[in-house]
């Protein structure tokens, strides 16, 4: 065959040009379009996922908040005395006593030994300055019940596991714990910065499997509803 056959004109070559962008043109849009529609599902699946999730964590927290009200009925009375005991104190001798106790209540319980984090507290805790960071109350400034007291299995600071050695249950402590066995410099969001001493008032008492239960699946959820918020960037 005549090489002149196998050559294309001007003509056939713009043809063949835009027929290849046309093609290209497709071709882009048709994967923008799969990823954005990929995209936008994702985002309304999530979106669901986080509305489920919140509303079985409002549940679960409504019942847990059932579950615990007795145990405030029983112990707000007495604990809510014990907020007269929140004072100023000198922060520098405080990062010098590693752990303080002093028993405001002896117990009658069983004695908490070392390691032991088979009960439940009620506690109060407070900065040099005299204000209150956290605490068991529903409101710190006027409190009238306790919340669902803290399961010491899920984790504490170094400085109320020693403190709470040797305490009965049924009884109330008082510590005073430097930094270097509370937070140390790992939070400067606590008592206006980092490596500030701590005091708490503790009021310890048998464990309650009920709402132990109804605590972990609580905590289950909100693990499940963070990583639905900020998983991929964790």
């Amino acid at each position: 065959m005549d090489q002149k056959y196998l050559q294309t004109s001007w003509k056939q070559r713009i043809i063949i040009i835009v027929i290849a962008v046309l093609l290209l043109g497709s071709t882009i849009f048709a994967y923008m379009f799969i990823v954005l529609n990929n995209g936008s599902s994702s985002t309304s699946n999530n979106e669901a996922l986080i509305t489920k999730l919140t509303e079985e964590y409002d549940t679960k927290t409504a019942e847990l908040n059932t579950a615990a009200k007795p145990l405030s009925d029983k112990y707000f009375p007495e604990f809510s005395k014990y907020r007269s005991e929140v004072k100023a104190y000198n922060a520098a001798n405080a990062n010098t006593v590693g752990v303080e106790t002093k028993d405001l209540k002896v117990g009658t319980g069983k004695t908490l030994g070392e390691g032991n984090t088979d009960y439940f507290a009620y506690y109060l805790g407070w900065c040099a300055d005299g204000s209150i960071f956290d605490s068991s109350f529903n409101n710190n400034d006027d409190p009238t019940s306790l919340k669902a007291p803290l399961d010491p299995s899920t984790g504490l600071i170094e400085g109320w596991e020693q403190g709470v050695v040797g305490m009965k249950l049924g009884g109330i402590r008082q510590l005073t714990i430097s930094s270097d066995l509370a937070y140390g410099d790992t939070r400067d969001d606590i008592c206006g910065g980092a490596n500030s001493p701590l005091k708490f008032i503790i009021l310890a008492i048998d464990r309650d499997e009920k709402i132990a239960q109804i605590n972990s699946e609580l905590n289950a959820i909100y693990e499940q509803l963070y990583y639905a918020y900020y998983g991929s960037n964790i």
